[in-house]
């Protein structure tokens, strides 16, 4: 089994930044993709960006790319989620999950393990 443990959730204004982390506990040597997905009310779970465990190496939706980055730290077993830019379109609740599959899968059904989710509202 995998715990995943999510911080960093908040309220921003339109144009700033947070930044959201995903520490991983228990069997981690099976993870090969982590991913972030978020969900906005009345809305299905959609990718946000994933990266491959090992390698670091990273996949970002259309709707974030240039915006989002992804960075590790190893040693502590935990991705992290920079948003910058942020807009009112990225309101949503954020959840990071874990899949043992080597893609980067964007239907949240291929994820086994998931954080518990964190709200991020950004005002106009």
């Amino acid at each position: 089994q995998v715990q995943l443990v999510e911080s960093g959730g908040g309220l921003v204004q339109a144009g700033g930044s947070l930044r959201l982390s995903c520490t991983a506990s228990g069997r981690t040597f099976g993870i090969q993709v982590m991913a972030w997905f978020r969900q906005a009310p009345g809305k299905e779970r959609e990718f946000v960006a994933g990266v491959r465990w090992s390698s670091g190496t990273t996949y970002y939706s259309d709707s974030v790319k240039g915006r989002f980055t992804i960075s590790r730290d190893n040693a502590a077993n935990t991705r992290y989620l920079q948003m910058n830019s942020l807009n009112p379109k990225d309101t949503a609740v954020y959840y990071c999950a874990a899949r043992e599959g080597f893609q980067f899968n964007l239907n949240p059904d291929d994820y086994v393990y998931w954080g518990q989710g964190t709200q991020v509202t950004v005002s106009s």
